[in-house]
Order: C-alpha cells, then sequence, then structure tokens
C-alpha cells in the first residue's frame, strides 16, 4: 500500500509452516470503579460555560468576545457513540471550577499510579495464561501519555511482578498496544525473548481539555494486557495463534499534544489549549479512514485472508461511526453487531486500550480455527494491525 509522503511500513508475518511460533496466550483488564455519564458530564461543563459567559459578560455584549455555547448529551452521543466512561479520578472531572483529573502524586517510595493499573491488567492476565511474574522475561509499558519520563514504568512493573530479563517504555498513542504486540512478537521471534508482557495503562483524562465543546466526552482511563509466548503444551485453551502484524506511520499534525517538560507549567486555563489534546477531526475522519482500510485489506491478502473470513473486528474504539465505516469498507457491507463489537458505549476512548478491550470482552465463542484481527489507529498518523486464528 502506498504510504504517501513521509509514511513508513513495517510488518511481521511467520515464515511458511511456523504460523505458531507465537501466540496470545491471555489478556487482562484494569478497569476503574468511577463512572460518569453524559449527562453528569455535560452538566458540569454547562455550569463551566455560564460561569465562563458570565465573567466575560460586558465583552460579550460590546461584541469583543464570543458567548461559549452549552454541550448535551445528544451531542455527545450523536458526534461519538460515547454514553458513559471509566475515569480514575470523578470529582475533579466534575467540579466546574477545575474541570480535571486530580490524582494525588506519588512519592518516589510509592508505587506509580499507572505501575498500579498495570499491575492489575497484567496479574489478571498471567492467572489466565497460568503463568507467575517470574516466568515473564520482558515488559512492555506501551500507551499514549506516560506519568513520568524515567525510570521506566515498565522497569517499576518488571520489578513489581517478579519478572526477569529487561524492559522498557514506548508510546505511539492510540495505537501503542498493536505497536507493542509487534515488538512482543518480534522479540519472540529474534529469541530474545520467552515470555512477553504488553500492557497498556491509560489515564487519557489526564490530557484531556474538558473546557472544549467538542472534545471534552471522547475519552475515558483503562488498562489493558496481553501475554505472548510460544506455544506449548501448557499454552492455555483460550490462546490465539498470530498469524502476522502489521504497523504503518505517517505524520500529521491533525491530532496533536504539546505537553512536555520543555512547558512544564500545569495547563490549569483554557488559555493554554493546545498543552492538552486537540485534532481537526473531520479531517482526521476523512483522512485515517481510507489509511485504516487499506491497510487491514492489504495484510490480509499478504496472509491469503479473504476479509469475508474474519470472525470479528476488534477495532480501535474511538468513534462509532468511524468503525462503522472502515468496517464496511473491509468486509464490503456493514458489519454485524458480533463481528465489529463495540466498548466505545461504555469506556468511550481509552485510546491503545480499546482494541484490547474489545478483543478481552468479545473472544469467548471463538473456536479452533476462527479468525479475528485487532487494529489500533491514531495520531502520528499510526495504524497497527494483528491477524489471529484461535489455537
Amino acid at each position: 500500500m502506498p504510504t504517501g509522503r513521509g509514511g513508513s511500513q513495517m510488518h511481521s508475518e511467520s515464515p511458511e509452516g511456523e504460523q505458531s511460533d507465537v501466540v496470545i496466550a491471555a489478556s487482562g483488564l484494569f478497569t476503574p470503579v468511577d463512572t460518569i455519564t453524559n449527562d453528569e458530564l455535560v452538566d458540569a461543563f454547562n455550569a463551566w460555560v455560564d460561569q465562563a459567559n458570565e465573567e466575560n459578560r460586558e465583552a460579550i455584549a460590546a461584541g469583543e468576545a464570543e458567548p461559549l455555547v452549552h454541550s448535551s448529551s445528544s451531542f455527545v452521543q450523536a458526534a461519538s457513540g460515547i454514553e458513559s466512561r471509566y475515569v480514575m479520578d470523578r470529582e475533579g472531572i466534575l467540579d466546574p471550577a477545575i474541570l480535571a483529573p486530580r490524582l494525588r502524586e506519588r512519592s518516589d517510595g510509592e508505587p506509580a499510579i499507572q505501575c498500579e493499573m498495570a499491575f492489575e491488567a497484567a496479574t489478571q492476565a498471567l492467572i489466565r495464561a497460568g503463568r507467575r511474574g517470574d516466568e515473564v522475561d520482558c515488559v512492555l509499558v506501551a500507551c499514549s501519555n506516560l506519568e513520568r519520563p524515567y525510570p521506566a514504568v515498565a522497569v517499576e512493573l518488571q520489578d513489581r511482578l517478579g519478572a526477569g530479563g529487561w524492559a522498557y517504555d514506548m508510546n505511539v498513542a492510540c495505537s501503542s498496544a498493536t505497536f507493542g504486540i509487534q515488538a512482543g512478537v518480534d522479540a519472540l521471534r529474534a529469541g530474545s525473548a520467552d515470555r512477553v508482557l504488553v500492557v497498556n495503562p491509560e489515564i487519557c483524562t489526564g490530557h484531556l481539555n474538558f473546557r472544549d465543546r467538542d472534545s471534552h466526552f471522547i475519552f475515558g482511563d483503562a488498562c489493558t494486557a496481553v501475554l505472548l509466548e510460544r506455544p506449548s503444551s501448557e499454552s492455555a485453551p483460550s490462546a490465539f495463534r498470530v498469524l502476522g502484524t502489521r504497523l504503518e506511520t505517517r505524520f500529521s499534525n491533525n491530532i496533536r499534544n504539546n505537553f512536555g517538560f520543555l512547558n512544564r507549567s500545569r495547563p490549569d486555563s483554557v488559555g493554554a489549549p493546545d498543552k492538552l489534546f486537540v485534532q481537526q477531526g473531520r479531517k482526521v475522519f476523512k483522512e485515517v479512514v481510507p489509511m485504516v482500510a487499506d491497510l487491514i485489506v492489504a495484510h490480509l491478502a499478504e496472509l491469503g485472508i479473504a476479509p469475508q473470513s474474519l470472525k470479528r473486528l476488534w477495532l480501535h474504539q474511538a468513534n462509532l461511526a468511524m468503525n462503522r465505516l472502515i468496517a464496511r469498507k473491509v468486509l464490503g457491507r456493514e458489519a454485524t453487531a458480533e463481528e465489529a463489537p463495540v466498548i466505545l458505549d461504555r469506556y468511550a476512548n481509552t485510546s491503545s486500550a480499546g482494541s484490547i478491550i474489545a478483543f478481552h470482552e468479545h473472544h469467548a465463542d471463538f473456536e479452533a480455527g476462527d479468525l479475528g484481527l485487532i487494529c489500533s489507529f491514531g495520531a502520528g498518523y499510526s495504524v497497527g494491525s494483528v491477524v489471529v486464528e484461535k489455537v
């Protein structure tokens, strides 16, 4: 598939006759306790709008400023398909004076917040696979934002799990999970690791501008994990053989987050919206949908798999209309709810965790030989595709 100017592709297919050399042994999911419905979120946003308009009443009356506009649950539902989201901090997000999560900063001697989330999801995956932490020799933490540059959260998680070998953090925004899976698959095939844990602790609400009407509803928080290993007689009966992975990146400014160590001040005011999540939604939709669909079709063709042979598409959970169109382009028809399951309505966009949540919650009905595809896509642009077969 042509990548266009500045594009790049990377893929990893099993050599002929060796398709069974890596399996997803099990997955795990950490879900925060707190939830926020659209009505609750909109009420908080509208309260802030009223307050801001009152504070700028004279400027608005003089025509020097435009009044801010209310949001609504019907607008959120129509724009995204989201009905509620899980969050790590409900109180701060729903406080019109704050409109942001407020999570206690941990001391250097305490576990990091993302490490705690990752530990829960990772432990669940290990239990499902019948493995112990000390049987893992590579830990990858792959997510859209990390709470610190170093030491790596992955190394902290490695220590807490009692894992051996090596660990590192990586960030490819919403595609981090599938990029992490390919990195893990490649490490296993190269012989540099025997068992790889890929974990995606996403606190997406931490980089969301809750004062932006067009995006204040998009994200939720969660953490997923998958355990990759070479198949054996001890492999879990729920394992999925990795038939191939494929990645593509193409530079775009249409989704961006400029917050970093070079601009250390905390973006507490609407005066610094570019230091939080921003996107040109219509451009993203128009450019990403064909990019994703073309990559999936090309990847399947490379593997000799007809799109209609797929039992399920576990797509990135960013936008319901986007997913429906991608599935239609791939399958040549509308996908059923079983073929392209949606968790977006309950979880919102959880960045890299979304496609893995869909996989985690919607694979129990697979029988030996059934085929599925995990696909994530996001800022960059970036797209990751993982084709699997039930063992």
